[in-house]
Parts: structure tokens; C-alpha cells; sequence
């Protein structure tokens, strides 16, 4: 089954418009809102960001190609404000309680907004699963771009690369499992290998046969070439 979000690579879409260099970063003034509202919403700490991605990539097909990009954030945020008890519809109707909210002290202050940023989220993590591929070697990807743990879940693994040869560029270490991280089932890190593609192996008809794609692959998306 494909998913509405994956369209690396898809055919009919049209051409890619890449915006001016001196446009700005936001188009318009409730961008800029949607972004810091989605990034203050995450620092209250109730889910992570695989849920919030995978939020976004749940909406219905019909409002997720309609909906522009800052649409889909703030969608996805509504659900997860919902589905979470942070907010009810009724409070995102602007019908709810005036009172205090229970993780108000959660609150992420302007000025301690710049350190939080710079912080960031590393996703690396410490794993005992050994490492099953050397730099060099030539790997698969499953056939199935699919999620293996949650019929219909998340994943990094674009439709594009599945059941594609490449070969291991380098390791980056262990890192939180996306599958797994966006719902519930624990951060389960493990291996991540950048792979690189030839442009050949992706597409049927590439422009340039001999470019090539790399592409940040965790170690259960790969099998022995």
C-alpha cells in the first residue's frame, strides 16, 4: 500500500521550483507561528518526534495534498494536542475552560528558547545490537517499504529506494529506531549506515544515470546483497 507522503521520486508530480535565494524564510506571518507553536507544543514533553512525523503523515489523503506545508504542521499538531488530552476539540474551538493548564509549568520561555534550539534532540543512543555490515559492502533494502513492527506505521525507508543494491558508505553509529520510536514501543536503537545508489537502481529512466543517492538507512531496512 503507498502512502500519500512518500513522493520521492513519483512520477506526475511535476517540476520542482526551487524558491529565489533572497526570498524569505517565511512566506507568510502564520508560518513563522505554526513553527514556534509546533516546537513549543514538543517541549511539553508528551510524545516525541517519529509521533509528531508520523501525526502528519496520518492526516487523510484528501486534506494532506491539499493542505500546504504548514497546513500539514498544524493538523497534525491539532491531532496530537487531542489525542494526547493536552486539549480537547472544544478547546481548540475556543469553548474551553479558562483555567490553568496542568503542564503549564512544562512551558518553553522566550528566553530560554535560543538554548533549547541550540540543544537540539540527538537521537543517538547506545545499542547492543552488533553491527552486520562493513563500509564497502553491498546491501538490499527490503522489498517492502514498509513498517515491521505496526502494520501501517512509520518508517524512514522512502518507497523509492525499496528493494534497491547499493552499497555501505559509512556507519553513523547507533541511533533511535523510527519504527519503533513513533509508537510507543521504545527508542529500540540500532545501526544506522549512510548507503549510497546509484541513480540507475532508484529509477527506471534517471536524466543522469550516474549520479548517486545517499540515503541514511537503519540496519533492519538492509539485507546481505
Amino acid at each position: 500500500m503507498t502512502r500519500v507522503h512518500d513522493m520521492g521520486g513519483r512520477f506526475g508530480d511535476g517540476p520542482i521550483n526551487p524558491e529565489a535565494e533572497d526570498a524569505p524564510v517565511f512566506a507568510e506571518e502564520w508560518h513563522a507561528r505554526a513553527l514556534a507553536v509546533t516546537l513549543a507544543s514538543g517541549f511539553l514533553g508528551q510524545w516525541n518526534i517519529d509521533v509528531s512525523r508520523h501525526a502528519r503523515e496520518r492526516l487523510s489523503p484528501k486534506d494532506y495534498t491539499r493542505f500546504s506545508y504548514y497546513e500539514k504542521w498544524m493538523s497534525g499538531l491539532a491531532d496530537l494536542l487531542v489525542e494526547n488530552g493536552v486539549l480537547t476539540l472544544e478547546d481548540l474551538r475556543g469553548g474551553g475552560e479558562n483555567e490553568p493548564h496542568p503542564l503549564a509549568d512544562k512551558m518553553l520561555k522566550a528566553e530560554a528558547v535560543s538554548a533549547a534550539l541550540a540543544k537540539g534532540g540527538p537521537a543517538d543512543r547506545p545499542s547492543n545490537i552488533a553491527v552486520r555490515y562493513s563500509v564497502g559492502q553491498e546491501v538490499v533494502t527490503t522489498r517492502r517499504a514498509a513498517n515491521r513492527l505496526v502494520d501501517g506505521g512509520h518508517t524512514r525507508l522512502p518507497i523509492y529506494a525499496s528493494g534497491a543494491k547499493g552499497r555501505i558508505l559509512r556507519l553513523h553509529g547507533t541511533h533511535v529506531l523510527p519504527d519503533s520510536n513513533a509508537h510507543g514501543l521504545g527508542e529500540a536503537p540500532e545501526p544506522i549506515f549512510a548507503v549510497v545508489f546509484p541513480a540507475s537502481e532508484l529509477w527506471a529512466s534517471p536524466e543522469h544515470p550516474d549520479d548517486e543517492v545517499v540515503l541514511d538507512l537503519w540496519q533492519s531496512y538492509l539485507e546481505p546483497a
